[in-house]
C-alpha cells in the first residue's frame, strides 16, 4: 500500500513474503476452493452499514465520528466481558464501542468530536463515555489514543478530520497511508525475521468504514476502495481456522486453544495475520471464478459477520492496540 504522499506502506507484498516463509501457519487451498463453493451457493452478500448503532449527523461530524471510533477500535477480549446497554439492548464487543460512543455524543457526556476536548480528556470522562457492565481492556491505551488523535487533529488538521481526508485526494490507500504516517496508533507495522511487515489494519478499517458510512459519496468517495486488504484481526483467522483454510501448527493450536497468550510481534502472531490477508485474498480470487465479484474489505465484512456467534474454537489472544 502506498499514499500518494508520504512513507510508502506495502500490505501485500509485505505480508507475501511472510506467508512464503512462515514455519507456524499455512493456507490450505482446497478448503479455500470449499468455502469459496459454499459461499457463492449460499449468497455472499456485504451488510450494509449498520445505522442502528453507529453515530450519523452532519459529514463533518459523521466522519469525526468514524475516526474515534477506529481509534478505539482494538481487543474487546476478555472475561468477564465488558457490555453496554443501548436503546433497551445489552450489546458487547465492537458494536458495544459503536453504541456506546454514538450515546454520549447523543447525551452530551463529552464532547468526542471536538478535537481540542480529545487532546486533554481526563481520563474519568472515558470511563463515564464507556460506562457498563465491567471494564474495557486496555482502556488507559485507549485512553493515550484519543488523546494523542486530538492533540494531532487540533495542531495540524484544523481539528478536523475532513482536512485529513481532503488531504488524502479520494484514495483510500492513501488515506491509510496518511493516518499510519501522521498518527503513530494507527502504525500497525510489525518486523518479522528483520524486515516490516505492515498491516495497518485500523487505518485500513477506517478509510472502508467512511467508504460504509457515505455510501462511497462525499467523503465517501474513494477511488480505489478495492486496493484496501482484509483487516487482519482475531476474527478473521478464527473462522478461516474453524474452515479449515488455515492451519496452525501443533504448537501454535495448543497454545491458542489452551487460550494462552500470543504475544504480539511473535512469528507466530505475525504469520497468523500475514496468512489471513491472503487467505482473504486468495478466496476472493476463488469467488471471482465462480462469478462473485466483491472487494478485500466486502468480503472481510462478510467473514466478520459471520464470525459472530459462531461456535469455533477459540480465537488467539494477543493484547494490542492495533486490533
Amino acid at each position: 500500500m502506498q499514499g500518494e504522499q508520504g512513507p510508502r506502506f506495502d500490505v501485500l507484498g509485505t505480508t507475501r513474503a511472510v506467508v512464503d516463509q512462515a514455519a507456524h501457519v499455512r493456507i490450505d487451498r482446497g478448503r479455500v476452493e470449499e468455502a469459496a463453493a459454499r459461499l457463492a451457493r449460499e449468497g455472499a452478500v456485504p451488510p450494509p452499514w449498520n445505522r442502528r448503532y453507529h453515530y450519523s449527523g452532519d459529514p463533518d461530524s459523521t466522519a469525526q465520528y468514524v475516526l474515534i471510533l477506529d481509534t478505539l477500535n482494538f481487543c474487546f477480549w476478555g472475561e468477564p466481558r465488558w457490555r453496554v446497554a443501548y436503546n433497551g439492548e445489552v450489546l458487547d464487543g465492537y458494536w458495544a464501542l459503536a453504541a456506546a460512543l454514538t450515546r454520549a455524543i447523543r447525551e452530551g457526556t463529552a464532547p468526542l468530536l471536538d478535537a481540542r476536548y480529545l487532546a486533554r480528556m481526563p481520563r474519568e470522562d472515558l470511563e463515564e463515555v464507556l460506562r457498563g457492565e465491567g471494564v474495557i481492556p486496555l482502556l488507559n491505551a485507549r485512553w493515550r489514543n484519543l488523546r494523542e488523535v486530538g492533540r494531532i487533529l487540533a495542531d495540524d488538521y484544523g481539528g478536523r478530520f475532513v482536512h485529513v481526508i481532503e488531504e488524502a485526494g479520494g484514495s483510500a490507500v492513501a488515506l491509510a497511508a496518511l493516518l499510519a504516517a501522521r498518527f503513530p496508533s494507527f502504525r500497525d507495522v510489525a518486523v518479522y525475521r528483520g524486515r516490516e511487515v505492515h498491516f495497518l489494519k485500523r487505518a485500513q478499517i477506517c478509510a472502508s468504514d467512511l467508504y460504509g458510512t457515505f455510501e462511497g459519496r462525499g467523503y465517501g468517495a474513494f477511488h480505489d476502495a478495492g486496493r484496501l486488504t482484509a483487516f487482519a484481526d482475531y476474527k478473521l483467522p478464527q473462522i478461516l481456522r474453524e474452515w479449515g483454510i488455515l492451519v496452525y501448527d501443533e504448537a501454535l493450536a495448543a497454545r491458542v486453544d489452551a487460550r494462552l497468550p500470543i504475544d504480539a510481534g511473535s512469528e507466530e502472531e505475525v504469520e497468523i495475520r500475514a496468512c489471513t490477508v491472503w487467505a482473504v485474498e486468495t478466496l476472493r480470487d476463488a469467488l471471482a471464478d465462480r462469478g462473485v465479484s466483491l472487494t478485500a474489505a466486502e468480503l472481510d465484512w462478510v467473514l466478520w459477520e459471520r464470525s459472530q456467534g459462531m461456535q469455533a474454537r477459540p480465537y488467539h489472544r494477543t493484547r494490542t492496540i492495533f486490533y
